[in-house]
């Protein structure tokens, strides 16, 4: 008996180039949803940045500069300073739920480590704590670990 045929090629050929252009179709979209995530991910990291930007642009340019502030513009600038402090506590939390990629963290850390190694921040910092002692557990956390912890790690 012999072999079906299709345009003059066997059902069995047929079947196996079919087959591996389904494989190739399935990475194709795979390939496209993850690169899709990926976009959408920078995308989402991009916004936190732009919020950073927001923030640190409200503060005194003597605490960027690691001076010390009057207890005056301190109390001026409180408020920026404890948005700073809260989107470093969402960045570490983020992180822990590995919707931040890895790089985009160790960036993350370094400008949160350097920043909080200025007068101004590190008050700022006290002043927060103590008030809200039960408050920013993840920054704490990584505060404790000089900013070396990798949120991510912690779960």
């Amino acid at each position: 008996m012999e072999p079906a045929h299709l345009f003059g090629i066997s059902i069995e050929a047929v079947t196996a180039i079919s087959n591996c252009i389904m494989a190739l179709g399935a990475l194709l979209i795979f390939l496209q949803i993850r690169q899709s995530k990926l976009q959408a991910k920078t995308e989402f990291e991009d916004g936190l940045n732009s919020e950073y930007r927001r923030i640190i642009h409200a503060i005194p340019a003597r605490a960027l500069l690691g001076k010390t502030l009057p207890k005056k513009q301190m109390n001026q600038c409180l408020d920026e300073l404890l948005s700073y402090i809260d989107l470093c506590n969402e960045q570490a939390f983020l992180r822990q739920q590995n919707r931040i990629r890895s790089d985009t963290w160790h960036f993350w850390a370094d400008g949160m480590k350097s920043n909080f190694s200025r007068p101004a921040f590190r008050q700022a910092w006290q002043i927060i704590t103590t008030k809200l002692p039960s408050d920013f557990n993840e920054l704490r956390r990584l505060d404790e670990s000089d900013f070396q912890d990798d949120p991510a790690t912690w779960n």
